[in-house]
């Protein structure tokens, strides 16, 4: 039995005094064919690889947390190869700089990126394979190469006379590798833009599927944590002697962040972590409460400094305007709440580095695990698992770096898990928010002055590898607000920052989660206030954003805006633009007498450019549906006394089957380029449905969760 004790500092000074201020200098993949790489094969780049039994190989650097890169990264890739898609595969690349997000800098993936960044990349790798093996093919058959076509892994040559991918790749891999292949017109697409079933849905169906919390490798230890439950906290007495008596139980190492018990199973650390009996000072965090923050929050947004959007004279407008409004809105800290609890396997030796996960960032990972290690940053294997949930929750490293110092200093390889209420006190929340409005119409009843003061804590300045511009704006703090597309002449949107305590972290849909619900419900009270129509109100503003003006008519038309709905329900409408995309959606609410609002049914429109699977952005505007509804509905995470209140599902509630409406999604067909997917049907539903709430009872909703005892009142 051992007690060990460390701190993670002392591993990391090396880091500028972050895991994540780090720099990427891994080699790019060679631009040759790579065929002496793996024998027998076709590898013309990174990317993909085609054997002599034509089977068609992809590498999928971006991590699979149920938005569908396993099969998106694969279409992009055949579609300009011309492959044949009954024998096309994926496989998850390893962590290496030849599969970084190019809109990232590195091998990551988050903000609903990975179509919008490899759309042109891997379309390139398919074009330059496909040109390679019509080269071969045309060397062969002693032909010109333009004579050649290709169709369903085949190079079709003059008579109809043809060969398989296949027969090929000695040949081709003896091409050089075209600069700038042709790419195909998108009216000429054979895969993109088809629906096509997910690759890696009948490996989760039968239970073959492989997530973190399934490794296991020789002599693994399990670990839990007796987590410091808020930042700042020391820890004041523990019963070690305990946990080591607790059958199972091997180690019990001391962190700066809490203290480990590993053991041979999970119930085995569970027991020991219990019998510990760790008792905490949480110092001044002690003082942390609800309404502390909500104080700190409100005022940050009566003192917000640091401007975002400056346009012409708010008090002229205002002098001049018929009627003026204003209001303060505001939304809590969010948990992520994965279905699949946070871990992370790691197994440090003599000079090698090992980790198995579901990881958001697989460059920052491998650096991070080098630096805590100790070793070269090439003798560090990522092994990237399916996440079962990411949310951005993934994309931090807190668990990674503990579990590799827990290997490092015990010797095994270990797997740590975090319960569901250690996530959830675990920090890394999407930040609480406050925003004060004021607005004025003018005497035709037109928005003629905006004004946005919103109180926030900064991601950027918290993140570790961010950090604030000079003007003092934090981007995610404003963004779906100071980047709004509504003509409204004079405007002020500015941001104050508070730090209440907490650790703010990436959610889904970022800052335009919090602030399309604030804009959204404003700009539907600014209608009431001219008495105009919710949708022709926002119709007019938009008169330069064809897009927007698009998603908004098509979700209300196909939801019936304007007619009579059934008795008891009511409808209302939100419309964003975010990660590239269009969204408009109608929520169809109605109200029990207790107060408590039903969501019957939510019209999504959207506009995503040119699009890849037309199933997988169905499924995603329902779960972005879904998960913004949770939020809405019950999303908070509250302090008392400094710790979270909140711990699993039974206190922080996410919505059931029963409760989820009917969803149409219509997507826009377009030709412009592929916006993101992931994220952009969150940000309308909360403000759709509590405009709807409105229509029903002339409630407005300006706080979330809603407050059903607020509408039963009504």
């Amino acid at each position: 039995m051992d007690t060990l004790q460390t701190s993670r500092r002392g591993f990391l000074k090396s880091s500028a005094g972050s895991a994540l201020m780090l720099s990427f200098a891994l080699p790019l993949a060679p631009k040759r064919a790579l065929a002496e790489s793996v024998s027998n094969t076709f590898a013309p780049s990174a990317w993909l690889r085609i054997t002599p039994d034509s089977r068609v190989t992809v590498l999928c650097g971006s991590s699979e947390m149920g938005q569908g890169v396993l099969t998106a990264i694969p279409m992009l890739v055949a579609e300009e190869l011309d492959a044949d898609w009954a024998r096309v595969g994926v496989e998850q690349a390893p962590a290496d700089a030849a599969f970084n997000n190019p809109l990232f800098g590195m091998q990551g993936t988050g903000g609903s990126t990975t179509v919008r960044a490899h759309w042109t990349p891997l379309r390139q790798a398919g074009a330059a394979a496909r040109e390679m093996l019509v080269a071969a093919a045309a060397e062969l058959w002693k032909v010109d190469a333009a004579m050649l076509r290709t169709e369903r892994g085949h190079v079709i040559g003059p008579g109809g006379k043809k060969l398989a991918y296949g027969a090929l790749v000695e040949h081709a891999s003896r091409q050089p590798v075209p600069s700038a292949p042709k790419l195909k017109d998108s009216k000429n697409f054979k895969i993109l833009g088809k629906p096509t079933r997910r690759i890696d849905s009948a490996a989760k169906v039968n239970g073959t599927a492989q997530f973190g919390i399934d490794t296991h490798v020789e002599g693994l230890l399990v670990a839990v944590m007796a987590r410091a439950p808020a930042a700042g906290a020391k820890l004041k007495s523990s019963d070690e002697a305990a946990a080591r008596a607790v059958k199972g139980v091997s180690h019990v190492i001391n962190l700066d962040n809490g203290v480990a018990v590993l053991a041979s199973g999970f119930w085995a650390a569970k027991k020991g972590r219990a019998a510990l009996n760790a008792q905490w000072d949480l110092g001044a965090g002690a003082e942390l409460s609800t309404a502390k923050v909500s104080s700190m929050l409100s005022e940050a947004a009566s003192n917000a400094g640091a401007v975002a959007v400056d346009s012409g004279n708010l008090k002229d407008a205002a002098a001049n305007s018929s009627a003026q409004l204003s209001a303060t809105y505001e939304v809590p800290y969010l948990a992520h709440a994965c279905m699949e609890p946070l871990n992370c396997t790691a197994w440090v030796r003599e000079g090698a580095a090992t980790v198995w996960l579901g990881t958001q960032g697989q460059g920052p990972t491998q650096q991070i695990v080098a630096q805590i290690a100790g070793v070269p940053i090439d003798k560090v294997q990522v092994h990237t698992s399916l996440l079962g949930g990411g949310f951005g929750r993934r994309f931090a490293h807190d668990f990674t770096i503990s579990a590799t110092l827990l290997s490092k200093l015990s010797g095994h390889p270990v797997k740590l898990i975090y319960e569901r209420e250690d996530d959830m006190a675990a920090g890394f929340y999407r930040p609480a928010s406050v925003v004060k409005f004021e607005g004025a119409l003018d005497d035709k009843g037109r928005v003629s002055l905006l004004r946005a003061d919103i109180g926030c804590p900064s991601i950027m300045a918290g993140s570790g590898f961010m950090k604030l511009p000079a003007s003092g704006v934090d981007a995610m703090a404003v963004e779906g607000l100071a980047d709004h597309h509504y003509e409204i002449p004079n405007q002020r949107i500015a941001y104050g920052q508070a730090e209440p305590g907490p650790q703010v972290w990436f959610w889904r849909s970022v800052g335009h989660s919090q602030n399309v619900f604030f804009l959204e419900s404003f700009v539907d009270e600014m209608a009431a206030a001219a008495k105009a129509d919710p949708l022709q109100f926002r119709l007019q503003m938009l008169s330069k954003q064809p897009r927007l003006r698009a998603v908004l008519e098509l979700a209300a038309s196909k939801a019936g805006w304007g007619k009579s709905a059934a008795k008891g329900i009511f409808r209302g409408i939100a419309v964003a633009e975010s990660f590239g995309s269009y969204v408009a959606e109608v929520a169809e609410v109605s109200i029990a007498k207790d107060g408590t609002p039903k969501v019957h049914r939510v019209v999504a429109a959207v506009d995503c450019g040119l699009t890849v699977n037309p199933l997988t952005i169905t499924h995603q505007i329902e779960s972005a549906i879904c998960y913004g509804l949770s939020a809405a509905l019950y999303g908070q995470i509250t302090y008392k006394e400094g710790r979270v209140e909140q711990g699993n599902f039974h206190d922080y509630p996410v919505l059931r089957m029963s409760e989820m409406p009917k969803v149409e999604v219509h997507i826009l067909p377009s030709s412009e380029a592929p916006g993101g997917i992931g994220e952009p049907g969150t940000p309308p539903i909360a403000p759709a449905v509590t405009n709807a709430i409105f229509a029903a009872t002339g409630v407005r909703v300006r706080k979330l969760p809603i407050d059903i005892g607020l509408l039963k009142k009504a």
